[in-house]
């Protein structure tokens, strides 16, 4: 749970944007969206390996 302590005469637009601010931060939403849907780990890992293969590429082009 989320405290967001309010100073006295504070605007409650500032609050709201610190608020805003830390739950971003925790990654509530991100983890949300998540587990909405399933994918299987065989997908998972062909991700994985697609994607080091392109950052292997892109350092070997480097070297070049």
């Amino acid at each position: 749970m989320l405290i967001i302590p309010i100073k006295e005469g504070e605007n409650i637009d500032r609050a709201l944007k610190r608020f805003k601010r830390k739950f971003d931060k925790t990654g509530t939403m991100r983890q949300l969206r998540k587990r909405q849907q399933f994918t299987k780990p065989s997908v998972l890992n062909r991700a994985q390996r697609q994607k080091a293969q392109y950052i292997q590429g892109l350092r070997d082009q480097e070297e070049i």
